[in-house]
């Protein structure tokens, strides 16, 4: 695409990164990591915990996906509509010290309920970081380097996801060892005093995104969006429009016609069925004990459902509310290209989550060993993969879509998401700790290069003003089909047969054949998806 000059003549669009794009993706990376140590650190504590309030690994799961995921996608939509039009380093740095707060505040935890308001707290502030963090990089990055940008990001994801098990780790084994007589300062175990010290840093980096510079929104790929008059506006009634109940004011005011009611209606119909059912299915499969909710007695298969079914429904209202209050972005973000990367993605995130969320207590349980032990390793071990993975996979982005525009990047990630189930059932039956990371040094380096070059193409799919909610579409499907089922299902499988983690995490690994035949298709039609782009949106009625 090209820019203009002030006497309107054709430039073109420019490849370099300024010193402000490097700083501003050193600073949205940097919140990616905090992101992840955060809500990450639950796993390496994951055992002490357990053993202190009483909860089975399905409550964990609970606790680590579902609770999390349901206030992380839903406030994920309106914090994208805002990312799209308000300033996106103030944005998140509020988002942060909500996040960094409610981490802490999970030290307070006595028991489930307010270990599960911590976990609502962090959903709900990190809902922004990944909207308006890759909405402001891309703003920064032309289109020949957002591979590297994006690898950038990926290894900032792999940073907290292995600092907050060596963090986790350490800090817990060391509060308990010098606390071992039992006088530690307010009566925290160590996995409370863990939770405070991984909320402090947010702080701090909040105070650099709020004094960051704004880029110009599209002006990079000659495409610069007009100022939004109304943001917040904009970005509250998009939370009304997807909450159910509020859903059916929304389309009374839009004045929806007969067969959206029908639609919206029969779908929440056949929701309430599927919820019903997937209850009673799992309460048979792995029956647990009910949960107090605040004195209240809830079983946890209903709460874990009842999550999912709510987040269905708000994907059903969302559709509907685009197709209705902004034509353009209906028409743009519905390609199938880019619904199938959503899918494939979520899908993949359903083994992300399930395998990194009980890895660590597989570590403790099937090799005995401690917690300060499994942070050091595995946290060092998964911090280093993940870096060189996206540092492999995101030059190998750019240089493969030079040469094969489009198929080639969905290639990589094909061969990614491929190869490394395989891979993980030789990791998982390692009969030794030693053995066992050498074998997942070879499944790490596989398994993480596909978010490079799905994350690159996803983008590139829409336009610029879009982006802020297409990644909250991705984060609201990822996160209902991903970190919302996928350590619960590991957790279910485990306590049904007899705490057997090994097996219960390589169940998740059966959605990847479907994953496969997802990402073949795009294969076939991504670079048709992109070349209508501009006509599609103009179709709509978008001024461009």
């Amino acid at each position: 695409m090209a820019t203009h000059d002030n006497a309107g003549q054709s430039m073109p669009a420019s490849t370099k990164v300024s010193k402000a794009g490097w700083y501003a993706l050193t600073l949205v990376s940097l919140t990616q990591a905090m992101s992840l140590l955060d809500r990450q650190i639950l796993s390496i504590l994951a055992t002490n915990i357990r053993e202190d309030l009483h909860i089975g690994d399905a409550e964990l799961g609970l606790l680590y996906g579902t609770v999390f995921a349901l206030f992380y996608a839903l406030f994920s939509l309106p914090l994208g509509r805002l990312a799209d039009g308000w300033l996106r380093g103030k944005l998140l740095a509020i988002c942060i010290t909500i996040w960094s707060f409610s981490a802490g505040l999970a030290a307070f935890a006595s028991g489930f309920t307010l270990l599960a308001l911590s976990r609502l707290g962090v959903g709900i502030g990190e809902a922004a970081a990944q909207p308006a963090g890759y909405s402001l990089i891309f703003d920064e990055f032309p289109k020949a380097k957002r591979g590297i940008a994006t690898a950038a990001m990926a290894i900032a994801v792999a940073l907290g996801l292995g600092l907050s098990m060596m963090l986790g780790g350490v800090a817990a084994d060391w509060w308990d060892t010098t606390y071992a007589n039992g006088n530690a300062p307010l009566g925290f175990a160590g996995w409370q005093f863990a939770f405070i010290v991984a909320s402090l840093p947010g702080f701090l980096l909040a105070i650099m995104l709020y004094r960051m510079k704004e880029p110009r929104r599209g002006a990079i790929e000659g495409i610069e969006t007009a100022k939004d008059a109304h943001p917040f506006k904009s970005s509250a009634a998009l939370l009304g429009s997807v909450t159910p109940g509020l859903n059916w004011i929304s389309l009374w005011k839009r004045n929806a016609g007969r067969k959206q009611w029908i639609t919206n209606l029969a779908g929440l119909a056949v929701i309430i069925l599927f919820t019903l059912g997937m209850i009673s299915w799992a309460q048979g499969f792995s029956p647990r004990p009910a949960l107090d909710i605040g004195g209240f007695p809830l079983n946890p298969h209903v709460l874990q459902w009842v999550v999912v079914g709510f987040g269905l429904f708000v994907v059903l209202n969302l559709f509907q509310s685009f197709k209705l209050s902004d034509p353009p972005t209906a028409a743009v973000i519905l390609s199938p290209s880019l619904m199938l990367l959503v899918g494939a993605g979520s899908l993949q995130y359903a083994i992300n989550y399930g395998v990194m969320g009980f890895t660590p207590s597989f570590l403790m349980r099937s090799y005995g060993l401690s917690a300060g032990e499994t942070g050091l390793q595995f946290g060092l071990l998964s911090a280093v993969l993940g870096i060189m993975g996206p540092v492999i996979a995101g030059p190998l982005t750019d240089i493969v879509n030079k040469r094969l525009a489009g198929p080639g990047r969905v290639g990589l990630a094909l061969f990614s998401l491929g190869v490394s189930p395989l891979i993980a059932i030789w990791v998982y039956h390692a009969p030794t700790a030693g053995s066992f990371y050498l074998r997942f040094t070879l499944y790490s380096l596989i398994l993480t290069m596909w978010m490079p070059p799905l994350y690159s193409m996803m983008y590139d799919l829409v336009l610029p003003r879009m982006r802020g909610i297409t990644s909250s579409i991705y984060i609201m499907v990822s996160t209902l089909f991903g970190l919302g089922i996928g350590p619960y299902a590991v957790g279910m499988i485990s306590d049904a047969n007899g705490g057997d983690l090994a097996s219960a995490i390589l169940s998740v690994n059966l959605v990847a054949p479907l994953i496969v035949v997802m990402l073949v298709i795009v294969m076939i039609r991504v670079n048709r998806d992109e070349a209508s782009i501009l006509d599609r949106a103009r179709a709509a009625g978008e001024p461009v």
